[in-house]
């Protein structure tokens, strides 16, 4: 079983020859941390001069990790990611707006994925960022217990009732909700409203999922907490479980304010809280569900075993695989052939307003080495198996 992520050919079965050439040579350069920080500034510096370079990242970096500008622009990939039993979350992904506008139209992109997931069973999950439905200051405020101007409140009011909205739609549709998570300095807000729609929407089965970040070193514990309220007071606890993305932001602020490191001390520490908190979402599954975010071949394997071992089956609705659309194919499609339930999410958005997201793909897969490596080698090994030069 340890070498079911090797098979190339069911990894890669989807992409023609010239998008195999397209992602090996993608990350070649992503390799390369010069470059991505060239590129990145030069990117950012032809787009806000209006530099007629939409069609270039449309053609190479975008298409790679995103799958269209809008959702019907996306159904051609959903639907081809579909006949190998992948799944799609769409995932409106702009990033850094502050106005209510824009809170709206994101809570409407999010309502919009509902319907559609309501129409395709390829479109298992809605998704949305906390900071898609309001302001970062605002959320960190509230974290921080300080006492709100009454403009803010007017403003929380309308951050709760837009995941009311979508809560309650997601519940109508029978669709889960997954809930991303951010940085730990507004996450508590964030968190304490997640769980006021776990409690109002997850008394029969999980339709609202929080995220937890296990580089965190306190999120067991938390989850833990949780559970005793969710047993007490008669909801089911759904959780996305990451590694999380801001590890190098989070420690420099750490210092900066002189307060304790939020991130476990290492990556072993990291790996463990990962499958601690695994293995007690399974051992809870009963009153719980899962979404396994991780491109991490072991974590992936740990819950094929965890499955094994508690005789779930394959296919539990209540077990979901995930990973980033344009990586991690590996993972995805093994699994997806064997009959697990996976999931890619998929960003979707105008060229301009994704680009924060398509840095930040670039910049962690620069940071974290070791996976680049690996989607290289693998892409390599399928060029060489279909002799491609």
């Amino acid at each position: 079983m340890k070498d079911l992520f090797n098979n190339t050919e069911t990894a890669f079965a989807l992409k023609s020859d010239s998008e195999l050439d397209r992602a090996f040579y993608l990350f070649e350069m992503i390799k390369r941390e010069p470059l991505v920080k060239i590129g990145t500034a030069l990117t950012k510096f032809a787009l806000k001069t209006h530099l007629p370079v939409e069609g270039l990242i449309r053609s190479t970096v975008f298409d790679h990790f995103c799958g269209g500008v809008t959702e019907e622009d996306c159904m051609s990939v959903i639907d081809k990611m579909y006949t190998k039993n992948v799944h799609a979350v769409l995932d409106y992904s702009a990033e850094g707006k502050e106005d209510e506008v824009q809170f709206d139209f994101a809570m409407q992109k999010t309502l919009n994925t509902i319907k559609f997931g309501e129409e395709k069973d390829s479109l298992p999950f809605a998704v949305f960022k906390p900071t898609g439905f309001g302001r970062f200051d605002l959320y960190q405020k509230i974290t921080e217990g300080k006492t709100l101007e009454i403009h803010e409140e007017l403003e929380w009011k309308r951050i709760i009732e837009r995941y009311d909205t979508v809560s309650k739609a997601a519940f109508d549709a029978d669709i889960p909700l997954l809930i991303d998570a951010e940085e730990t300095w507004m996450q508590t807000a964030a968190d304490d409203l997640i769980e006021n729609m776990m409690r109002k929407y997850n008394t029969k089965k999980v339709i609202v999922f929080g995220t937890l970040q296990l580089y965190r070193w306190d999120r067991l514990d938390y989850l833990k907490e949780l559970h005793k309220r969710a047993k007490k007071d008669g909801f089911q606890i759904g959780m996305k479980l990451v590694r999380g993305a801001y590890m190098e932001k989070e420690r420099e602020r750490a210092e900066k304010l002189s307060y304790k490191d939020p991130i476990c001390e290492n990556k072993a520490a990291t790996d463990k809280m990962y499958n601690d908190v695994l293995t007690y979402m399974i051992e809870n599954i009963n009153e719980m569900a899962v979404f396994e975010g991780t491109h991490n071949e072991e974590s992936a394997y740990l819950l094929i075993d965890l499955i094994d071992k508690y005789k779930l089956a394959k296919n539990d609705s209540r077990i979901w695989f995930g990973q980033l659309y344009g990586m991690s194919d590996h993972i995805s499609y093994n699994l997806s052939k064997l009959g697990y339930n996976v999931a890619k999410y998929l960003p979707f958005g105008p060229v301009k307003d994704v680009m924060p997201y398509l840095i930040r793909r670039a910049e962690e897969n620069t940071s974290v080495a070791g996976q680049t490596n690996r989607e290289l080698e693998l892409l390599k090994a399928e060029r060489a198996r279909r002799k491609i030069k």
